[in-house]
Protein backbone atom coordinates (compact mmCIF):
# COMPACT_ATOMS: atom_id res chain seq x y z
CA UNK A 1 0.00 0.00 0.00
CA UNK A 2 1.71 3.79 -1.14
CA UNK A 3 1.94 6.13 1.57
CA UNK A 4 -0.36 9.25 1.40
CA UNK A 5 1.67 12.41 0.44
CA UNK A 6 -0.46 15.78 0.43
CA UNK A 7 1.31 18.26 -1.84
CA UNK A 8 0.85 21.94 -2.05
CA UNK A 9 1.73 23.12 -5.39
CA UNK A 10 0.36 26.24 -5.97
CA UNK A 11 2.61 26.52 -9.03
CA UNK A 12 1.54 23.68 -11.02
CA UNK A 13 0.77 23.27 -14.85
CA UNK A 14 1.31 20.78 -17.68
CA UNK A 15 3.34 22.43 -20.74
CA UNK A 16 4.94 25.34 -18.89
CA UNK A 17 8.13 26.28 -17.94
CA UNK A 18 9.72 27.73 -14.79
CA UNK A 19 9.00 26.99 -11.37
CA UNK A 20 5.39 25.73 -12.95
CA UNK A 21 6.49 22.90 -14.30
CA UNK A 22 8.40 21.63 -11.48
CA UNK A 23 5.59 21.91 -9.59
CA UNK A 24 3.96 19.53 -12.64
CA UNK A 25 6.82 17.27 -12.90
CA UNK A 26 7.98 16.73 -9.15
CA UNK A 27 4.09 15.59 -8.86
CA UNK A 28 3.80 13.18 -11.40
CA UNK A 29 7.09 11.61 -10.13
CA UNK A 30 5.94 11.69 -6.85
CA UNK A 31 2.50 9.55 -7.99
CA UNK A 32 4.51 6.62 -8.97
CA UNK A 33 5.47 5.41 -5.51
CA UNK A 34 3.18 7.62 -3.11
CA UNK A 35 -1.06 8.45 -3.16
CA UNK A 36 -0.81 12.28 -3.62
CA UNK A 37 -3.24 15.06 -3.16
CA UNK A 38 -2.37 18.01 -4.98
CA UNK A 39 -3.90 21.28 -3.90
CA UNK A 40 -3.00 23.95 -6.74
CA UNK A 41 -4.90 26.71 -7.99
CA UNK A 42 -8.15 27.02 -9.65
CA UNK A 43 -6.71 28.82 -12.26
CA UNK A 44 -4.81 25.74 -13.28
CA UNK A 45 -8.06 23.33 -12.95
CA UNK A 46 -8.37 23.41 -17.20
CA UNK A 47 -5.03 22.79 -18.65
CA UNK A 48 -4.67 19.78 -15.83
CA UNK A 49 -7.68 18.07 -16.73
CA UNK A 50 -7.28 18.61 -20.16
CA UNK A 51 -4.03 17.15 -20.05
CA UNK A 52 -5.40 14.32 -17.88
CA UNK A 53 -7.86 12.93 -20.68
CA UNK A 54 -5.10 13.54 -23.56
CA UNK A 55 -2.75 11.57 -21.46
CA UNK A 56 -2.41 7.62 -22.21
CA UNK A 57 -0.47 7.39 -18.46
CA UNK A 58 -2.87 6.91 -15.37
CA UNK A 59 -1.29 8.67 -12.48
CA UNK A 60 -2.24 8.68 -8.75
CA UNK A 61 -2.91 11.90 -8.40
CA UNK A 62 -5.92 13.87 -6.42
CA UNK A 63 -6.03 17.45 -7.67
CA UNK A 64 -7.76 19.78 -5.23
CA UNK A 65 -8.34 23.47 -6.54
CA UNK A 66 -8.80 26.75 -4.74
CA UNK A 67 -8.26 30.84 -5.63
CA UNK A 68 -9.18 33.49 -3.86
CA UNK A 69 -12.89 34.82 -5.64
CA UNK A 70 -12.29 36.79 -8.59
CA UNK A 71 -13.93 40.10 -6.85
CA UNK A 72 -11.29 40.14 -4.03
CA UNK A 73 -8.25 39.73 -6.13
CA UNK A 74 -8.80 42.65 -8.54
CA UNK A 75 -5.41 43.88 -7.39
CA UNK A 76 -3.81 41.27 -8.46
CA UNK A 77 -2.40 41.03 -12.26
CA UNK A 78 0.01 38.82 -13.70
CA UNK A 79 3.24 38.47 -11.27
CA UNK A 80 2.07 41.44 -9.75
CA UNK A 81 0.76 41.77 -5.84
CA UNK A 82 1.91 37.65 -5.97
CA UNK A 83 3.64 37.34 -2.57
CA UNK A 84 0.68 38.90 -1.44
CA UNK A 85 -1.63 36.56 -2.58
CA UNK A 86 0.30 33.60 -1.77
CA UNK A 87 0.72 34.35 1.68
CA UNK A 88 -3.60 35.16 1.59
CA UNK A 89 -3.99 31.62 -0.02
CA UNK A 90 -2.12 29.58 2.31
CA UNK A 91 -3.54 31.04 5.18
CA UNK A 92 -7.31 30.55 3.39
CA UNK A 93 -5.92 26.89 2.38
CA UNK A 94 -5.19 25.73 5.83
CA UNK A 95 -8.68 24.48 6.26
CA UNK A 96 -8.63 22.83 3.06
CA UNK A 97 -5.23 21.00 3.59
CA UNK A 98 -6.49 20.24 7.77
CA UNK A 99 -9.53 18.61 6.07
CA UNK A 100 -8.36 16.85 3.57
CA UNK A 101 -5.57 15.24 5.36
CA UNK A 102 -7.93 14.34 8.12
CA UNK A 103 -10.51 12.84 5.98
CA UNK A 104 -8.27 11.15 3.64
CA UNK A 105 -6.10 9.12 6.41
CA UNK A 106 -2.96 11.63 5.75
CA UNK A 107 0.24 12.11 7.61
CA UNK A 108 2.55 13.76 5.38
CA UNK A 109 2.55 17.40 4.43
CA UNK A 110 5.17 18.41 1.15
CA UNK A 111 4.84 22.36 0.71
CA UNK A 112 6.32 22.07 -3.01
CA UNK A 113 5.61 25.73 -4.72
CA UNK A 114 6.58 28.22 -4.25
CA UNK A 115 9.99 27.46 -3.34
CA UNK A 116 10.67 30.30 -1.69
CA UNK A 117 12.25 29.50 1.86
CA UNK A 118 11.01 33.84 3.14
CA UNK A 119 7.19 32.58 2.48
CA UNK A 120 4.53 30.75 4.57
CA UNK A 121 3.25 27.17 4.86
CA UNK A 122 0.36 25.68 5.76
CA UNK A 123 -0.08 25.72 9.96
CA UNK A 124 -1.70 22.49 10.15
CA UNK A 125 0.79 21.00 7.39
CA UNK A 126 3.44 22.01 9.67
CA UNK A 127 2.62 20.07 12.97
CA UNK A 128 2.59 16.94 10.53
CA UNK A 129 5.32 15.18 9.56
CA UNK A 130 6.45 18.38 7.04
CA UNK A 131 8.85 18.51 3.69
CA UNK A 132 9.81 21.61 2.71
CA UNK A 133 10.94 22.63 -0.36
CA UNK A 134 13.29 22.72 -2.83
CA UNK A 135 13.80 26.53 -1.05
CA UNK A 136 15.84 28.84 -2.00
CA UNK A 137 15.84 32.91 -1.95
CA UNK A 138 17.98 33.72 0.36
CA UNK A 139 20.63 34.59 -2.11
CA UNK A 140 21.81 38.26 -2.56
CA UNK A 141 23.58 40.11 -4.75
CA UNK A 142 26.52 42.24 -3.98
CA UNK A 143 25.78 46.10 -4.47
CA UNK A 144 28.99 46.54 -7.05
CA UNK A 145 25.84 44.72 -9.73
CA UNK A 146 23.08 46.35 -8.44
CA UNK A 147 23.81 49.78 -8.22
CA UNK A 148 23.07 49.39 -12.08
CA UNK A 149 19.85 48.64 -11.48
CA UNK A 150 16.56 51.05 -11.46
CA UNK A 151 15.40 52.17 -8.34
CA UNK A 152 13.12 50.04 -7.65
CA UNK A 153 15.39 47.39 -7.80
CA UNK A 154 18.05 48.57 -5.77
CA UNK A 155 15.46 48.60 -2.98
CA UNK A 156 13.93 45.29 -3.73
CA UNK A 157 17.95 43.83 -3.71
CA UNK A 158 18.59 45.81 -0.34
CA UNK A 159 15.39 44.49 1.01
CA UNK A 160 16.53 41.10 0.41
CA UNK A 161 20.11 41.63 1.85
CA UNK A 162 18.54 42.64 4.69
CA UNK A 163 16.17 40.15 5.38
CA UNK A 164 18.99 37.46 4.64
CA UNK A 165 20.86 39.04 7.48
CA UNK A 166 18.15 38.88 10.09
CA UNK A 167 17.14 35.28 8.59
CA UNK A 168 18.58 34.40 12.60
CA UNK A 169 15.33 36.37 13.97
CA UNK A 170 12.80 35.51 11.41
CA UNK A 171 10.29 33.71 13.72
CA UNK A 172 8.73 32.28 10.28
CA UNK A 173 11.85 30.63 8.66
CA UNK A 174 13.22 29.50 11.95
CA UNK A 175 9.98 27.60 13.07
CA UNK A 176 9.55 26.32 9.57
CA UNK A 177 13.10 24.87 10.34
CA UNK A 178 12.55 23.68 13.28
CA UNK A 179 9.05 21.47 11.90
CA UNK A 180 10.01 20.64 9.00
CA UNK A 181 11.55 16.92 9.08
CA UNK A 182 13.22 17.02 5.83
CA UNK A 183 14.52 20.33 3.98
CA UNK A 184 15.29 20.26 0.00
CA UNK A 185 17.85 23.29 -0.17
CA UNK A 186 18.55 24.54 -3.77
CA UNK A 187 21.96 26.30 -3.35
CA UNK A 188 24.47 26.50 -0.68
CA UNK A 189 23.37 29.80 0.31
CA UNK A 190 20.14 28.11 1.99
CA UNK A 191 21.90 25.08 3.40
CA UNK A 192 24.01 27.94 5.11
CA UNK A 193 21.39 29.66 6.14
CA UNK A 194 19.80 27.17 8.10
CA UNK A 195 20.65 26.95 11.84
CA UNK A 196 23.24 24.40 12.60
CA UNK A 197 21.00 22.19 15.39
CA UNK A 198 18.18 21.90 12.25
CA UNK A 199 20.80 21.21 8.90
CA UNK A 200 21.32 17.60 9.83
CA UNK A 201 17.60 17.64 8.14
CA UNK A 202 18.43 19.55 5.14
CA UNK A 203 20.26 17.79 1.79
CA UNK A 204 21.26 19.95 -1.37
CA UNK A 205 18.51 19.20 -3.75
CA UNK A 206 17.80 21.06 -7.06
CA UNK A 207 13.95 21.22 -8.07
CA UNK A 208 14.61 20.48 -11.91
CA UNK A 209 15.66 17.47 -14.24
CA UNK A 210 14.81 16.79 -18.13
CA UNK A 211 12.36 15.62 -20.28
CA UNK A 212 13.68 12.97 -22.40
CA UNK A 213 13.29 13.83 -25.76
CA UNK A 214 15.01 12.83 -29.14
CA UNK A 215 17.28 15.32 -30.50
CA UNK A 216 16.74 16.14 -33.86
CA UNK A 217 18.45 18.05 -36.64
CA UNK A 218 17.04 21.46 -37.21
CA UNK A 219 17.36 23.27 -39.84
CA UNK A 220 20.37 26.49 -39.55
CA UNK A 221 18.44 29.59 -40.84
CA UNK A 222 21.13 31.75 -39.93
CA UNK A 223 25.03 32.51 -40.64
CA UNK A 224 27.70 32.07 -37.66
CA UNK A 225 27.39 30.79 -34.18
CA UNK A 226 24.23 31.52 -32.54
CA UNK A 227 23.36 31.73 -28.38
CA UNK A 228 20.25 32.05 -26.43
CA UNK A 229 19.29 33.23 -23.30
CA UNK A 230 15.90 32.82 -21.74
CA UNK A 231 14.00 34.28 -18.85
CA UNK A 232 12.08 37.08 -17.24
CA UNK A 233 13.68 40.50 -17.80
CA UNK A 234 14.20 40.98 -14.00
CA UNK A 235 17.82 43.11 -12.96
CA UNK A 236 18.81 39.63 -11.13
CA UNK A 237 18.79 37.65 -14.25
CA UNK A 238 21.97 39.26 -15.18
CA UNK A 239 21.24 40.16 -18.94
CA UNK A 240 22.69 43.60 -18.75
CA UNK A 241 26.36 42.04 -18.01
CA UNK A 242 25.65 39.36 -20.68
CA UNK A 243 25.18 42.12 -23.32
CA UNK A 244 28.43 44.20 -22.06
CA UNK A 245 30.23 40.73 -22.51
CA UNK A 246 28.65 40.08 -25.43
CA UNK A 247 29.27 43.78 -26.78
CA UNK A 248 33.23 43.46 -26.04
CA UNK A 249 33.00 39.90 -27.91
CA UNK A 250 31.42 41.34 -30.95
CA UNK A 251 34.32 43.28 -31.36
CA UNK A 252 36.86 40.41 -32.10
CA UNK A 253 34.17 37.87 -33.77
CA UNK A 254 31.77 39.41 -35.38
CA UNK A 255 30.15 36.02 -36.98
CA UNK A 256 27.90 35.56 -33.53
CA UNK A 257 24.92 36.44 -32.73
CA UNK A 258 22.56 36.70 -29.39
CA UNK A 259 18.97 36.17 -29.54
CA UNK A 260 16.57 37.07 -25.78
CA UNK A 261 13.80 34.94 -25.32
CA UNK A 262 11.40 36.74 -22.78
CA UNK A 263 10.05 40.01 -21.71
CA UNK A 264 9.87 42.15 -18.49
CA UNK A 265 9.99 45.30 -17.21
CA UNK A 266 13.92 45.64 -17.66
CA UNK A 267 13.66 45.52 -21.31
CA UNK A 268 13.94 49.15 -21.99
CA UNK A 269 17.40 49.75 -20.22
CA UNK A 270 18.65 46.33 -21.94
CA UNK A 271 17.51 47.36 -25.30
CA UNK A 272 19.47 50.83 -24.28
CA UNK A 273 22.43 48.97 -23.39
CA UNK A 274 22.82 47.83 -27.00
CA UNK A 275 21.95 51.20 -28.47
CA UNK A 276 24.60 52.27 -26.44
CA UNK A 277 26.80 49.45 -27.50
CA UNK A 278 25.96 49.66 -31.22
CA UNK A 279 25.26 46.24 -31.57
CA UNK A 280 21.56 46.18 -32.58
CA UNK A 281 22.60 43.61 -35.66
CA UNK A 282 23.82 41.33 -33.16
CA UNK A 283 21.26 41.36 -30.67
CA UNK A 284 17.56 40.44 -31.01
CA UNK A 285 14.51 40.30 -28.50
CA UNK A 286 12.04 37.90 -29.24
CA UNK A 287 9.85 38.49 -26.38
CA UNK A 288 7.33 35.91 -24.30
CA UNK A 289 6.94 32.69 -26.90
CA UNK A 290 4.68 29.18 -26.43
CA UNK A 291 6.44 26.66 -25.60
CA UNK A 292 7.03 25.05 -28.63
CA UNK A 293 8.51 27.57 -30.18
CA UNK A 294 11.03 27.35 -27.09
CA UNK A 295 11.67 24.01 -27.96
CA UNK A 296 12.36 24.75 -31.92
CA UNK A 297 14.93 27.57 -30.81
CA UNK A 298 16.80 25.64 -28.45
CA UNK A 299 17.06 22.73 -30.98
CA UNK A 300 18.21 25.32 -33.44
CA UNK A 301 20.92 27.40 -31.47
CA UNK A 302 24.53 26.46 -30.79
CA UNK A 303 25.19 27.54 -27.05
CA UNK A 304 22.62 28.31 -24.37
CA UNK A 305 23.70 30.93 -21.42
CA UNK A 306 22.26 31.78 -17.90
CA UNK A 307 23.35 34.71 -17.18
CA UNK A 308 21.87 34.92 -13.93
CA UNK A 309 23.49 36.17 -10.59
CA UNK A 310 21.69 33.86 -8.14
CA UNK A 311 19.85 30.77 -8.57
CA UNK A 312 17.43 31.03 -11.61
CA UNK A 313 16.11 30.53 -14.72
CA UNK A 314 17.35 26.49 -13.84
CA UNK A 315 14.72 25.15 -16.52
CA UNK A 316 16.51 26.51 -19.34
CA UNK A 317 19.88 25.29 -18.30
CA UNK A 318 18.71 21.68 -18.22
CA UNK A 319 17.01 21.97 -21.20
CA UNK A 320 20.20 23.15 -23.27
CA UNK A 321 21.48 19.71 -21.87
CA UNK A 322 18.44 18.13 -22.63
CA UNK A 323 18.89 19.29 -26.43
CA UNK A 324 22.48 18.67 -26.16
CA UNK A 325 23.55 21.89 -26.26
CA UNK A 326 26.73 23.48 -23.90
CA UNK A 327 25.84 26.02 -21.45
CA UNK A 328 27.73 28.95 -20.63
CA UNK A 329 26.68 29.78 -16.82
CA UNK A 330 27.60 31.82 -13.26
CA UNK A 331 28.17 29.92 -10.34
CA UNK A 332 25.32 30.19 -8.10
CA UNK A 333 26.11 27.10 -5.54
CA UNK A 334 22.97 25.27 -6.55
CA UNK A 335 21.82 24.05 -10.52
CA UNK A 336 25.49 24.10 -11.28
CA UNK A 337 27.16 21.58 -9.48
CA UNK A 338 26.17 19.52 -12.05
CA UNK A 339 27.39 21.00 -14.99
CA UNK A 340 30.57 19.85 -15.56
CA UNK A 341 33.87 21.63 -17.80
CA UNK A 342 33.42 18.84 -20.51
CA UNK A 343 29.75 20.10 -21.71
CA UNK A 344 29.84 23.62 -20.05
CA UNK A 345 31.83 27.02 -19.04
CA UNK A 346 30.69 27.83 -15.85
CA UNK A 347 32.02 31.31 -14.18
CA UNK A 348 32.88 32.48 -10.75
CA UNK A 349 30.71 35.14 -9.61
CA UNK A 350 33.71 37.65 -8.98
CA UNK A 351 33.73 41.08 -9.80
CA UNK A 352 31.30 42.75 -11.97
CA UNK A 353 34.00 43.90 -14.67
CA UNK A 354 35.99 40.36 -14.02
CA UNK A 355 32.47 38.30 -14.72
CA UNK A 356 31.47 39.92 -18.08
CA UNK A 357 35.34 39.55 -19.29
CA UNK A 358 34.81 36.32 -18.35
CA UNK A 359 31.47 35.93 -19.82
CA UNK A 360 33.71 37.52 -22.97
CA UNK A 361 36.07 34.98 -23.01
CA UNK A 362 33.36 32.08 -22.76
CA UNK A 363 31.20 33.35 -25.52
CA UNK A 364 34.77 33.49 -27.45
CA UNK A 365 35.50 29.83 -26.50
CA UNK A 366 32.35 29.13 -27.52
CA UNK A 367 32.66 30.44 -31.23
CA UNK A 368 35.04 27.88 -32.05
CA UNK A 369 33.63 24.74 -34.01
CA UNK A 370 35.75 22.18 -32.58
CA UNK A 371 35.50 22.82 -29.12
CA UNK A 372 31.42 23.19 -29.35
CA UNK A 373 30.53 20.32 -30.78
CA UNK A 374 32.78 18.52 -28.81
CA UNK A 375 30.95 20.20 -25.78
CA UNK A 376 27.70 19.71 -27.28
CA UNK A 377 28.47 15.32 -27.69
CA UNK A 378 29.59 15.63 -24.35
CA UNK A 379 25.95 16.99 -23.15
CA UNK A 380 24.44 14.73 -25.30
CA UNK A 381 25.73 11.54 -23.20
CA UNK A 382 24.74 12.74 -20.19
CA UNK A 383 21.54 14.23 -20.17
CA UNK A 384 19.72 11.08 -19.96
CA UNK A 385 21.19 11.11 -15.91
CA UNK A 386 18.89 13.94 -15.26
CA UNK A 387 15.87 12.70 -16.29
CA UNK A 388 12.87 13.09 -14.31
CA UNK A 389 12.34 9.65 -13.84
CA UNK A 390 15.99 9.71 -12.26
CA UNK A 391 14.83 12.86 -10.22
CA UNK A 392 11.59 10.88 -9.16
CA UNK A 393 13.67 7.91 -7.77
CA UNK A 394 16.36 10.40 -5.66
CA UNK A 395 12.88 12.17 -4.08
CA UNK A 396 11.32 9.09 -3.22
CA UNK A 397 14.61 7.70 -1.69
CA UNK A 398 14.71 10.96 0.18
CA UNK A 399 11.26 10.92 1.33
CA UNK A 400 11.46 7.12 2.11
CA UNK A 401 14.25 7.62 4.43
CA UNK A 402 12.44 10.01 6.99
CA UNK A 403 8.90 7.86 6.34
CA UNK A 404 11.37 4.60 7.66
CA UNK A 405 13.25 6.76 10.61
CA UNK A 406 9.59 7.92 11.72
CA UNK A 407 8.20 4.32 12.08
CA UNK A 408 11.21 3.19 13.93
CA UNK A 409 10.39 5.64 16.57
Amino acid sequence: MKEKILVSAYACEPNMGTEIGVGWHWTLEMSKYFEVWVLTRKSNQENIEKWIVESPIQYDIHYIYYDIPKALRFWKKGLRGVRTYYVLWQMLTNSIVKKTMQENDIHIYHLLTYGNSLWPASSYGMKQTFIWGPTGGVDSIPCEYTKYYPLKSRLVEWARRTMVKELPLNIGFQKRCKNADLIFCKSNSMYDAINEKYRDKAVLFTDVAVEPRQILSAEKKYRGVKYIVVGRFDPWRGFDILIEAFGKAVQTNQKISLEIIGDGKDKVRLQQIIKKLGIMDYVTFTGRIPIEQYYEKMAACDVVINSCLKEGAVTAAFDALSFGKPLIGIETGGYTRYFTDTYSIIIPRLGRAETINNLCDAILTMSDTKTRESMSLQAMHVKDAYIWENKGAEIYKEIMHIIERDKRK
